[in-house]
């Protein structure tokens, strides 16, 4: 299970129609929500190694306070919450760096309404996902290994199991760039070029990081992926 560091989905752009054929509405909304979402992917790229460095004092904390709390853990599927909630504090810790950003981004975000339901729809949940990622309680592991391990190895504090359900739940819906296209105007498309580089970035960081940093904390924990 990977870290998300502020994943922004894209899809290809068409080729924009007239503009006699786009609302004044949705062009105004369009334009506002370009222009939060570039904001948004400026402050992802900025939250890459901040969040790293965060990540990186939380192990060690860890290492000092429990090193190798779980040792002793089953390698099988009843373990699994534990190791997950391993990703839910790296979660944790990385939409919360980037909290203050996407506090602004959904503030922009939720007035707007395009005549599109789709969109309104995307929009609602990106925002309403994005904001409980980046509010996610940094969960104790220490403590939650350690009343694992005091159970014999049976049975997952229940506080852990709907942490991991709630936070594996938040989906961040792709964004209609193709349908939203024929509403941009001015320098939209340049903003979404940038998102879009932002968006290889992050994804790069992720693959590059994410995986590495779940498993050393798992390390340093004792526990299994």
């Amino acid at each position: 299970m990977g870290r998300l560091v502020l994943p922004l989905v894209l899809l290809a752009l068409a080729t924009a129609p007239s503009p006699a054929l786009a609302s004044s509405r949705d062009v105004a909304a369009t334009h506002t929500a370009i222009v939060a979402g570039y904001a948004l992917a400026r402050a992802g790229v900025a939250t890459i190694n901040v969040a790293q460095a965060k990540i990186e004092s939380f192990d060690r904390k860890l290492a000092a306070e429990c090193p190798g709390v779980g040792s002793g853990t089953p390698e099988n599927e009843a373990s699994q919450p534990m190791s997950h909630e391993v990703a839910v504090a790296l979660w944790s810790i990385a939409y919360g760096s980037a909290a203050g950003p996407i506090k602004r981004f959904a503030t922009a975000i939720r007035p707007l309404r395009w005549t599109s339901a789709r969109i309104n729809r995307v929009a609602r949940n990106l925002v309403a996902n994005l904001t409980a990622l980046a509010t996610i309680p940094l969960p104790d592991l220490c403590g939650d290994v350690r009343a694992w391990k005091a159970s014999g190895f049976t049975t997952i504090p229940r506080h852990v199991a709907e942490l991991v359900s709630r936070v594996e739940s938040l989906g961040l819906p792709q964004i209609p760039w193709r349908l939203l296209s024929r509403y941009m105007r001015g320098d939209d498309a340049r903003r979404v070029a940038y998102i879009r580089r932002a968006e290889r970035k992050i994804a790069e960081a992720e693959f590059v990081k994410g995986q590495s940093d779940w498993y050393l904390v798992l390390q340093t924990l004792g526990l299994p992926p």
